[in-house]
């Protein structure tokens, strides 16, 4: 049984009523263990694989003691904890579904918000990490010559790790080694433990491995506007460097004696203590010292001269992120574990392929990487490399570059078969390559062979791409067979609009349409505070409707921006403009309900309530809230497969005041705008 609170909750419900009442266990996206696919195997593993997830056996002793429960659905003390947990999860799941599907910049930002929520406590503390890389990105990176997304690459990665986690038992036995895990799979405790553990901190690893490339963006576009005229860097380069970087690494007093607990010896920075754990973990096979370690590691930021003129943005997620950690965790809450996910994140990109395996140097090269040195690194090593589709181009080269727009992955037999998909009206330029290949093969292969990249590195004979990772991870319990192909590119799942906010509106907009019907003298963070009493269910509700904005706008000739524009600004929807998007907004609403596993019912309105207690009371009004919830049947809601027209003629038939709840709360949230950044919203016609 995948949601185990959910479960029970159905048993009491039956028990209560004397039938069956809900709520529904939620569907398998695939069905059982026979899909190997990206997108089967990585939601299999959130659905089966972590039961119980962050559950607490003493909250829910507290619950049966006292009779009141502490979950937050709607409200709080709504539902017990647990079933909370579950539902949290079933999120987490939802949200990854969605940007499978789509691989749209706005779906990432769900399940970033989910594991935040999840993993961190409440997304509002960490939304500036995550926030501004996107926006560093949209806006700093067309600067540069070469650069690509790293926003949605970060949850493809995610979702690679766990597709391979799910799929691999040699890499699932050799994680629960690392981390002192009975390796049996017949035992689900253990199994649970595992996968929970690796959800968490994998999750960690991955979605921030890059959160440090606003530190590189401004060396690269230094260096790209120098070097416009010439063909590489080098000496004579102009760059800068980075100095007086004590402020994100030095570590505090209570930081010091947590480490000294954990570590036995004292530490004065944060890397310090990642030299430490690097050369206790790779120094017997590489051959690399604490203090090499640390030298490398001090120099990396101030000197990118003795690194290829290049600046490592991974030293700077590390560090990015132990001080996220440092805040949001807690310095008292840090373990060896949490140091694990920085040096694997430091790993990743230039440490371990340049200066401890030297992967690229016939005479010095030490070998790649093993999964039982360093499980977490290995699996960001690996699907950093793999996940190259579906990237946005930003660099001025990178956007003129041939680069795969899909994949279809297969993780049958414990291997990794990968199509990647390049789009076919590039099929000229391929075809050119094509024919140079031949005609270099057949001229005895003098010189060097024609590139095209990065088709060329996976469709010719030496397959770079594929003898590039297994120099740098070990892949003899991963096997790789990549091939290339072409297929016409399909854009509709991108649903691209003139509004466009690179997240840092978003949460600002659930904010505004939460609190619609304050006060707008109400200070922001008296309105973010009343947004976080939400459960994350609803919070994600909430963020669709935002998110979903700019479409609505769109329908009606309209777009938001902050910019000042010469158009005529919207102070208020007319009748005729809340017709046209008022049922879109109420598709929405039915699709995510059914997405949740919500299904329609009026059973919470008519079941007979505790004590007699009056139904027209505000206590009964209250019980009868918090049965919905429990139950997850709502008297809106539709079942089965239903149209878009279907859904229309559902909203038509809605008595006027629940029409309205589709179109009211936005021409409520334009007065709130102006709290937020000066977006305006303007018409077109």
């Amino acid at each position: 049984m995948a949601y185990t609170a959910l479960e029970k909750m159905r048993k009491e419900n039956r028990k209560k009523f004397g039938r069956d009442v809900g709520p529904r266990q939620p569907d398998l996206f695939g069905g059982g263990l026979e899909h190997t696919d990206l997108k089967s195997a990585a939601l299999r593993f959130i659905h089966k694989r972590c039961e119980d997830l962050k559950f607490d056996s003493t909250v829910e002793k507290k619950e049966a003691k006292t009779g009141v429960l502490q979950g937050t659905s709607l409200k709080p003390h709504q539902i017990p904890y647990n079933m909370q947990m579950d539902i949290n999860r079933l999120c987490l799941e939802k949200a990854l579904e969605c940007f499978i599907d789509s691989g749209v910049a706005e779906d990432a930002y769900d399940v970033y918000y989910c594991y935040l929520e999840i993993f961190f406590g409440h997304y509002g503390k960490s939304k500036k990490m995550v926030e501004l890389l996107s926006e560093f990105e949209a806006n700093g990176s067309s600067l540069l010559m070469k650069h690509r997304d790293h926003y949605s690459h970060s949850v493809y990665v995610f979702a690679l790790g766990l597709a391979i986690y799910e799929t691999n038992a040699a890499y699932r036995r050799k994680f629960k080694e690392f981390y002192g895990i009975d390796p049996d799979e017949r035992k689900k405790q253990p199994v649970q433990k595992a996968a929970n553990l690796f959800l968490e901190y994998w999750g960690l690893a991955s979605l921030f491995h890059d959160i440090g490339y606003p530190f590189e963006l401004p060396f690269e576009q230094v260096m790209s506007y120098f070097e416009v005229n010439r063909k590489s860097r080098g000496k004579g380069s102009l760059y800068i460097a980075y100095h007086d970087t004590d402020a994100l690494t030095e570590l505090g007093e209570q930081a010091k004696k947590q480490f000294k607990k954990i570590y036995k010896r004292d530490f004065d920075s944060i890397t310090g203590v990642l030299a430490y754990d690097i050369a206790e973990k790779l120094g017997g096979h590489y051959g690399v010292t604490e203090e090499q370690m640390l030298d490398v590691l001090t120099r990396k930021p101030s000197a990118p001269n003795e690194f290829g003129y290049f600046m490592d943005h991974a030293f700077f997620s590390a560090c990015r992120l132990y001080r996220e950690m440092e805040e949001s965790i807690g310095v008292q809450k840090l373990a060896k574990i949490h140091i694990d996910v920085l040096s694997a994140i430091i790993l990743h990109n230039s440490l371990f392929k340049f200066s401890i395996s030297f992967y690229k140097d016939k005479k010095k090269c030490r070998g790649p990487l093993r999964m039982e040195e360093h499980p977490l690194a290995y699996m960001l090593m690996l699907c950093d490399e793999l996940q190259c589709w579906d990237r946005t181009a930003y660099g001025r080269n990178s956007r003129t570059e041939l680069h795969p727009m899909a994949v279809d992955f297969d993780f049958g037999g414990s291997a990794v078969h990968a199509c990647y998909y390049y789009d076919s009206a590039e099929k000229e330029k391929i075809d050119a390559f094509e024919e140079a290949y031949r005609n270099w093969e057949v001229s005895g292969e003098k010189g060097s062979a024609p590139r095209l990249k990065a088709y060329s590195d996976m469709a010719e004979k030496e397959q770079r791409f594929t003898a590039d990772i297994e120099k740098i991870v070990d892949t003899s319990d991963i096997p790789l067979h990549i091939v290339a192909d072409i297929r016409k590119n399909d854009r509709k799942n991108k649903h691209i609009f003139l509004s466009s906010s690179n997240f840092l509106h978003l949460y600002d907009f659930a904010v505004a349409l939460h609190g619609r019907n304050r006060s707008q003298d109400t200070p922001t963070e008296e309105l973010e505070k009343q947004f976080e009493t939400l459960s994350l269910e609803y919070q994600l509700s909430t963020l669709g409707r935002a998110k979903n904005f700019s479409r609505y706008l769109d329908a009606i000739n309209c777009f938001y921006t902050d910019k000042p524009v010469d158009y005529e600004m919207v102070t208020e929807f007319t009748p005729e403009q809340a017709a046209v998007f008022a049922p879109l907004e109420h598709e929405r609403w039915i699709r995510d309900h059914q997405k949740m596993g919500w299904v329609y019912g009026k059973d919470y309105e008519n079941v007979p309530l505790p004590g007699g207690t009056d139904p027209s009371s505000p206590k009964g009004k209250e019980l009868r809230g918090a049965l919905r919830e429990q139950m997850r049947c709502h008297k809106l809601a539709m079942d089965g497969v239903v149209s878009t027209e279907d859904i229309r003629d559902h909203y038509l038939a809605l008595p006027e005041r629940y029409r309205d709840l589709d179109w009211k709360p936005f021409n409520s949230m334009l007065k709130l705008l102006k709290k937020f950044d000066g977006l305006r919203i303007y018409s077109l016609d």
